[in-house]
Order: C-alpha cells, then structure tokens, then sequence
C-alpha cells in the first residue's frame, strides 16, 4: 500500500495505556492485553510504554504502575517502561525513590518516572489512599525537592533528607517527567530539570504554549542538561472506515459519561449507536474530539504531524483504547508503518 510521506521531522512514538477493560471481558484480561501490547510495541521500535495510575474505577485496571512496570520491563528488551504516571500525593516519597531505584537497579537505563499531582480518583477516595494529602500545591513541590535528594543521596545539613537514605543504593537514575493538563506543572518541571509531557489527551487547549513556556523556562539539572518533552493524546488508526466512525461514537459517549459523572460499566457501539444527543452535548462532543486522532492511516499522519509541529517536539504518546483488543494492536502496527519505527 502507498503512504504519502507527510513527515517533516524524525517524530518517535510512545505509548501510555491505561489497562483497559473492555466490555464482555475482566480486568485480569486486560492486564495481559497490556502486557502483549508491551511485547508488540517494543518488537515495532516504540520508545517508551508507560502505565498509569487510576483508583476505585472498574474501566481501567491500571492501578499500581510501579508493579505492573517491573514486570513489562522483564517481558520487553528494548522499549522503556515507566509511569504515566505516578500520582505523587497518593504515596510516600521516600517509598517512590526506594521503588524506583530498585526499578533503576534491576533494568538500568530502561525505567521512566512520570510524575503527577492529581490523585487519579476522587476526592474521597484520595483521602483513604493518603489521609494525610490535603491537596497543596506547596506539598507537591517538597515531593520533587525530597525525591532528587533521595535519588541523588544529598539533602541539606540538619534535614531529614541528610540523614535518609533511599534503598538501594546505586549509580544510575530513572530519567523524571512531569505531567500536566493545565501547564503549572510544566514550570515545575523546568524549575527541576526534569521532562515535560502534555495530556492533550485530557485538555486539548494551551498545550503548545506550555511546552513552550517550558522550555524557555527550563533549568539544566544533574539528570537533564537540554529540555526534553512530549505530548500525549487519544489516538485510533485503522484502514476500516466503518471502524473508524464506530471508534468515535464510542468515544463520543464515552466523554460526556466521564463530564456527567455517569461512568458506569465499559460500553460498546451498539450501546451508543442509537443515542441522540442535545445541542449543548453536540458542542462538547466537537470540544472533545480535539482530544482524539482516529482516521485512516495517511489522515492519522498528516493530523499527528500537524500537532507535533504545533507542539515543537518530536515524540508523541498514543493512548488508545478499542472496542476490540485485535483493532488496538493493530492500530499501533499501522502507526509504526506510518512513522517508520525502527
């Protein structure tokens, strides 16, 4: 099959699942659909796979990254394996340096530590996680100060990062992100050195003018001496424009369930295949489908290429969730093919 050649930079491509639980199946089958999505993508020259975190949800099984990663990492050879991310108020710092050293020490070079400061959930569930997150800023920002010190074995005189140590003990460092939908973390992230990624996938508005924000900000650290960042967005590619059409239906409901607070079990076309829709809901369906690429494969590239121009960075995460397991491979093959992985 031809493909037009629409690339005007070397973009890589990576991945950030979710574990998925698709309608008719449970989540113990979805966590082995993301552990073969894992295999695949690391066969077809993917840079990264990263997990994410989401609690008391029955859609999305994802949720203790920093287990399901030491596992993807023995499974795979090449791809790097990280979270997308590790939502910081959830957890001890010092429990996340010891976790991902010894993450660092068992695949050295491979591991990625993508941070966020939502808690995945709501708001009580977050309470039961952390009883003592009170949801401050300022706390987010003593999260990162305590964890490059415990990574790095420093810490001021007379604090307790100076006399603490994160176990084990070693060499290298899991390469830092820090994810964002709004921006203010991006300033974070160039105040710390540390990479930058955008969800367009969860706010389609002000990406690029953040990345950029970023870079202009950024402050080379220890671990990172140029900015690096990436963006983030939902992304469906298929040959079949039946499936295509059905994928953004889906999608479609999917969203405004979400915006209602209405999510309930994981659903289908032919569940929504039917639905009429009022004029205010036809205005954040539009608003919505920013946050989505679906098409065929030359539309998919050229629209991709768009963003990561718009966006100034070569790299872009795809987040792709299917009624079909069979319909995600595949989507990720076809994107390889467009983009030439290696």
């Amino acid at each position: 099959m031809f493909y037009l050649d629409m690339t005007t930079k070397n973009i890589r491509l990576s991945v950030l699942d979710q574990s998925p639980v698709r309608k008719g199946v449970d989540a113990e089958t979805a966590v082995q659909e993301t552990i073969a999505l894992a295999k695949l993508t690391d066969e077809l020259g993917y840079t990264r796979f990263w997990v994410s975190e989401h609690h008391n949800t029955a859609m999305l099984a994802g949720s203790t990254p920093e287990v399901l990663i030491a596992h993807l990492a023995g499974q795979t050879k090449n791809i790097r394996i990280g979270s997308g991310g590790i939502m910081m108020p959830n957890h001890s710092t010092l429990k996340v340096a010891e976790n991902f050293r010894m993450l660092e020490a068992l695949f050295p070079g491979r591991i990625d530590l993508g941070m966020g400061r939502a808690p995945g959930t709501d708001r009580i569930t977050a309470s039961i996680l952390n009883p003592s997150n009170q949801f401050k800023e300022q706390d987010f920002v003593e999260q990162l100060m305590d964890l490059q010190n415990y990574f790095h074995d420093t810490g001021d005189p007379g604090t307790i990062q100076a006399r603490i140590r994160a176990i084990p003990q070693i060499k290298t460092v899991p390469d830092m992100w820090l994810l964002s939908s709004s921006g203010q973390s991006g300033l974070f992230a160039a105040h710390f050195g540390m990479g930058f990624s955008f969800a367009h996938f969860i706010n389609p508005v002000g990406g690029p003018q953040n990345v950029a924000m970023y870079k202009d900000r950024f402050k080379p650290s220890q671990d990172l001496q140029t900015p690096e960042a990436n963006m983030a967005i939902f992304i469906f590619c298929s040959e079949d424009e039946e499936k295509v059409m059905r994928h953004k239906a889906v999608m479609d409901h999917r969203f405004l369930q979400f915006e209602k607070g209405t999510v309930g079990a994981p659903i289908g076309y032919d569940d929504v295949k039917n639905e009429e829709y009022t004029l205010a809901e036809q205005d954040r369906i539009r608003y919505n489908r920013q946050r989505v690429v679906a098409g065929t494969p030359e539309k998919v590239k050229a629209r991709l290429t768009q963003l990561a121009d718009s966006y100034d960075v070569d790299e872009i995460i795809a987040v792709t969730i299917t009624e079909d397991f069979n319909d995600r491979l595949e989507s990720y093959k076809l994107l390889a093919q467009m983009f030439e992985l290696k």
